[in-house]
């Protein structure tokens, strides 16, 4: 059996069409197929349209969240409600193109236990996005030696795989980086970023900003060893700065240096203040994980599973 988790969040005008060619992909792969629409809190009626379609196809099925919780949490909600042997992540707007799951299902059943859809092109991106986003998968690849390079949250996942993503405890995860972090043999299969089917990109600028700082705080622990460098190559530049200072004084030399001084306090006040904000980031993310409050909430759901199997719910 074969399970697609589609995230959705203010998608009406996308999800009709989703659920018509994914859904023609995944018929002619198996007879054995679900549809599973995780409306993310939407506010223009997408909840509607996959009720519609639940009723019309019992191969659809809907979760609603109470909230907008955000991208990774509905990707977990609907890992844990999927019931197929393999299950398959892949965006509501088309711009992974669902045809590329023939490719990544025979190589499921050739032995892949996760198969990776990779960018071979980011698409109609402008040069300062795709700088920042090269910027990010190299700062992941040296910080936790997982190679995100062109990769997406478009995959096909083992059951073994699925149980184990629910499995972890965590709250705030990072799906992209997890599925490479559990292990297991990996493939790969090149796409090119589709445009939008309609609509507009929910992701500014800002959530992408947020959405790196959030995953390289949660995933690596990068920013805390900045401040290390930061405080040993000061060390070095004090030492080098004190040992002028005490060769001038003996010489009978002693420089003014109000405005090396004022420098000096303000460089090194403004690294102690990058370090406490660094430090309090991760003690949020720390208060975030021990209040342990679920990753979702689901409200509603439509549809209900033909067979649901022992996959570690």
């Amino acid at each position: 059996m074969l399970s697609v988790v589609i995230p959705a969040y203010n998608e009406r005008e996308n999800i009709p069409a989703a659920a018509k060619e994914i859904g023609y992909v995944a018929g002619k792969l198996t007879d054995e197929y679900e549809l599973i629409f995780v409306d993310d809190g939407s506010k223009d009626g997408s909840w509607d349209i996959i009720c519609g379609l639940s009723e019309q196809d019992k191969h659809i099925r809907g979760l609603r969240f109470s909230r907008n919780f955000g991208k990774e949490s509905a990707i977990f909600a609907g890992l844990k409600e999927a019931v197929g042997d393999a299950v398959a992540v892949i965006d509501c707007d088309l711009q992974h193109p669902p045809a590329l799951l023939f490719d990544m299902y025979k190589k499921w059943q050739d032995g892949a236990e996760v198969v990776e859809a990779v960018k071979s092109s980011r698409g109609k991106e402008n040069i300062f996005y795709k700088m920042f986003a090269g910027l990010f998968y190299h700062i992941m690849k040296k910080s936790s030696g997982i190679d995100l390079d062109r990769t997406s949250d478009y995959k096909l996942l083992d059951r073994k795989v699925v149980n184990a993503l629910n499995e972890l405890p965590e709250r705030q995860t990072f799906f992209r980086a997890l599925s490479g972090w559990v292990g297991f043999k990996s493939e790969r299969v090149e796409f090119d970023v589709a445009p939008r089917n309609a609509g507009k990109s929910k992701w500014s600028f800002f959530k992408l900003y947020r959405y790196a700082i959030s995953s390289i705080t949660g995933f690596t622990n990068l920013p805390m060893h900045i401040i290390t460098w930061s405080g040993a190559l000061f060390f070095v530049f004090a030492v080098i700065l004190g040992i002028q200072t005490l060769v001038n004084f003996c010489m009978g030399n002693a420089a003014d240096g109000f405005s090396t001084v004022i420098i000096l306090l303000l460089l090194i006040g403004s690294i102690l203040m990058l370090g406490v904000g660094i430090i309090g980031y991760y003690l949020s993310k720390i208060y975030e994980e021990i209040k342990c409050r679920p990753r979702y909430i689901i409200s509603r759901r439509t549809g209900q599973p033909d067979n649901r199997k022992d996959n570690g719910h």
